[in-house]
């Protein structure tokens, strides 16, 4: 089957319109809509992925692999946003935590809700909605802490790739999926890997 081309659909409903002799409603859907109806069939697709393997294989298996599978994303996000933005890599830890923030912004675009505290070499996020984990709930499996699991090397991954050989220390203080009424992530850079409490 082939595929049209970027931009094609305008020239093919006119093409089919001419075609029949009638006139067809132009479709058009706003830039803002897109972006988030991507950003919510992206969450769809990942909920449905992790859904397929637990089918196939069980909880644990499933919850790991969404573990390495998001993880493995994540450095392609933020190589994506480094590219958007012309830039090689983030200028120091609150260019990170900056660029970060854009993306939940501008390209997650649709559920999560989150605060960020950013000063020079240390930064706190706190997540208040998060559409992953309320999807975790929503599949009323055995757990829902799938996506707290996967949390864990996201931030890491994150910022290897938008700081490249800066330490950098992530502590989960607090997850939803655990309990919390909210998940606060602190962040800290030019620290050891190996401090009591990293996740």
């Amino acid at each position: 089957m082939a595929l049209a081309s970027p931009g094609a659909g305008p020239r093919l409903a006119q093409a089919v319109s001419e075609r029949e002799g009638r006139t067809m409603e132009e479709y058009a859907i706003p830039a803002e809509a897109r972006a988030r109806m991507l950003a919510l069939l992206a969450m769809a697709w990942d909920g449905q992925w992790f859904l397929k393997v637990y089918d196939e294989y069980g909880w644990e298996a499933a919850a790991r692999m969404n573990a390495r599978v998001r993880a493995a994303f994540g450095r392609i996000e933020m190589r994506r946003m480094l590219r958007a933005l012309g830039k090689e890599s983030a200028a120091d830890l609150e260019d990170a935590v900056h660029i970060v923030q854009v993306y939940f912004r501008d390209v997650l675009a649709a559920g999560f809700d989150a605060a960020f505290r950013n000063d020079r070499d240390r930064a706190e996020i706190t997540v208040t909605r998060c559409a992953a984990y309320l999807g975790s709930k929503r599949a009323g499996l055995e757990r829902h802490d799938q996506a707290c699991i996967a949390c864990r090397g996201l931030w890491h991954a994150y910022f290897e790739v938008l700081l490249p050989g800066t330490p950098v220390e992530v502590v989960l203080k607090e997850q939803m999926g655990h309990g919390a009424a909210r998940c606060t992530i602190a962040i800290r850079a030019g620290r050891s890997d190996d401090s009591e409490g990293k996740q």
